[in-house]
């Protein structure tokens, strides 16, 4: 399987915007997500994808198919983090394989795709009920790391759940 990792021009948000639709109906379940009175899940940030400069949104392509997207902060600065003592931290702030794409081998490839392009410290976050998000990243970061990396519960007013930070190198992979 070819997979492409591009990132989503400002001309091509609306394919974004639909996938974000089906990323929110997917994690619902998980964090109580609610359809607006249009029947659409809004996403707060999703026009700062081209309008912060540490904002990436990157579509995943499997064979030339749309398969994902990742949407990643690359260099945030360390007063903005909790648990990175980093100067800077790369963020997977979304993350998202369509379920035909799942449990092949996909999410893993792209995810390893992003540690060794954007090196540095990482921190990968899910929501505390989202059991599915974090035994995924559970596995590919100990594996990716050598069980080099940090794991802590963050609890306040704007998260809850588990939270990894590690440090991406390309010669780990």
């Amino acid at each position: 399987m070819r997979i492409e990792l591009l990132q989503v021009a400002y001309e091509d948000k609306t394919i974004l915007n639909n996938l974000i639709q089906l990323y929110r109906y997917d994690s619902s379940e998980f964090d109580g997500h609610v359809l607006n009175n249009h029947g659409l899940y809004l996403y707060k940030y999703f026009d700062h994808q081209w309008t912060d400069e540490y904002r990436r949104p990157l579509m995943v392509k499997a064979d030339g198919e749309i398969a994902g997207f990742a949407l990643i902060s690359l260099d945030v600065p360390k007063e903005y983090m909790k648990w990175s003592t980093a100067e800077k931290t790369n963020v997977i702030s979304e993350f998202f394989i369509m379920r035909k794409y799942r449990r092949k081998g996909l999410g893993r490839h792209v995810a390893c795709l992003l540690f060794e392009q954007f090196t540095g410290i990482w921190e990968v976050r899910q929501t505390a009920n989202n059991q599915p998000a974090y035994t995924f990243w559970k596995q590919i970061i100990s594996k990716y790391t050598n069980n080099d990396y940090l794991e802590t519960i963050l609890q306040n007013e704007k998260w809850n759940g588990p939270v990894f930070v590690f440090e991406s190198n390309a010669d780990l992979s």
